[in-house]
Parts: structure tokens; sequence; C-alpha cells
């Protein structure tokens, strides 16, 4: 009795050690898979990162925003086309930098990527003011948007957006990273950038903007498809009132653009 009692303690332990080297095999298993997807994700992340750097001295080939408007415009079946005209920082109106800067990232010029005070004004004013959110990410924060990354707001692509937000910072001259966003910017279905805007909105060139031309211009930022010069939204023009006040207050930026 106590022989068969034993038999079945030393196969029951047995059969537990069979389970427990079968579980350490899975769980091994499953970690060597994970390290090898973890290690093949970042050798893709790597061969596929942009090439902040360049962006000194080359203007980008095309942007994520433009693309994905193209890719929208098909099944629309409406033309492809995007109005798309690159321009030099001096050939851009002192007053659409100006207008820019006052509508989304007043304190541009003196942080280093990321502006938390100006995003708590944002809110505040959004609030306050019953108007669009401004300023809630900064001029540097939407470039990298603009020429990289996807509309998702996923832990994996604010993690991209920061360092890539960092990067332009570390690399590019301030006035550099102005220039780029203004013309990479969207400012109606299918208008990108101060040039193709002015050109299309007002017959002329960027750098003969007014002041109230660039007030309207960069109004538009927040919701270009609806809120552009060609909108009668009474929203949209208190905020182009709005703009114009603060290009007035914002004096100290005429020395630094």
């Amino acid at each position: 009795m106590t022989s068969g009692t034993g038999n079945g303690r030393e196969a029951q332990a047995g059969t537990g050690a069979e389970i427990d080297a079968c579980m350490a095999n899975l769980v091994g298993g499953l970690i060597a898979w994970f390290g090898l997807g973890a290690l093949i994700f970042t050798f893709y992340q790597a061969f596929t990162w942009p090439d902040v750097k360049s962006l000194r001295t080359e203007n980008p080939e095309t942007t994520a925003f433009i693309e994905r408007h193209l890719e929208r415009e098909k099944p629309a079946r409406r033309p492809s086309r995007v109005a798309w005209r690159w321009v030099p920082y001096d050939r851009i109106s002192p007053h659409m930098k100006r207008a820019v800067l006052v509508a989304e990232d007043n304190g541009f010029f003196s942080h280093n990527g990321f502006a938390v005070e100006e995003m708590k004004w944002a809110v505040r004013d959004a609030v306050t003011r019953d108007q669009a959110l401004r300023g809630a990410s900064t001029i540097t924060q939407q470039l990298a948007k603009n020429l990289w990354l996807a509309p998702s707001r996923s832990a994996l692509r604010k993690g991209k957006e920061v360092i890539l937000t960092r990067q332009l910072e570390r690399n590019l001259p301030k006035r550099r990273i102005l220039e780029l966003y203004l013309n990479v910017v969207e400012f109606g279905r299918g208008i990108y950038g101060a040039e193709a805007a002015a050109q299309h909105y007002f017959d002329k060139h960027a750098i003969e903007l007014s002041e109230e031309e660039a007030a309207q211009l960069a109004a538009a930022l927040p919701r270009p498809k609806t809120w552009n010069p060609e909108s009668d939204s009474e929203n949209y023009r208190r905020y182009v009132a709005r703009i114009k006040e603060r290009m007035e207050q914002a004096t100290f930026l005429q020395a630094l653009i």
C-alpha cells in the first residue's frame, strides 16, 4: 500500500516537473520572439527614421500631410492636386511671420520645442473666448507632425513626436524651423505653404502680404478647410481680429524675425 502511494506521488511529481519545464520553454520562447520582434522594430525605425539634419540645407520633397490629402482625394474621385510653392525665409512677409507666431506659438524663440505655459494660456483663451484652441503644440511640434507623422494619438506616435521635436530644435536654427513650417502648413483644401496661400486667396506673393491678409491666413491654421479667407464664419472673423490685436502687442517679435 505504501509502495503504491509512493509511486503515485512520484508520478504526480514527474508530471508537475514536466508541466514546469513546458511552461519554462513556453515563456522562454515568448521572450525570444518578443526580443526578436523588438530588434526588428528597432532596425526598421533606424532605417526609416527621418534625416533631420538634412533639413539644414535641403527642402522636403513632400510631407505626411500632403500625402494623406492625396490619398483622401482618390476615393472621392477628385483631381489629386496640391498647391505648394516653396519660397525662402526672406521672401515671406514679416507680417506673416508675426501673425503665425502670435497665433500658434508666441514663445517660439524662447523655448526648446515644448511650451507648457503656452499650452495653459491656449486652453484659457479657448474657454474664456469661445474660440479654437491655439498653441496646444509648439510650431516645432507641429512641423514634426506635418512632415513625418500619422494623425493617430498613440503613445508610439507621441513618442516619435517628442524625439523629432528635440532633434529639430538641436539641429536647426529657429528661423529655419519657422521657414519650414511656413512652407508646409495647410491653409485650405490642398493649399500648402504661405506662397501658395497668398497666391490663391489674394493673388499676390507671400512677401507682399499685409497685416490684415497675414492675420486672415494665420487664423486659418486651426481649421484650414473651413476657416480661411473665403469663409464667412463669424468665429473665424473674430479670431482674425484677435490675432491682429496680438500682432500689435507683440512688438518684441520684430527684432527676432
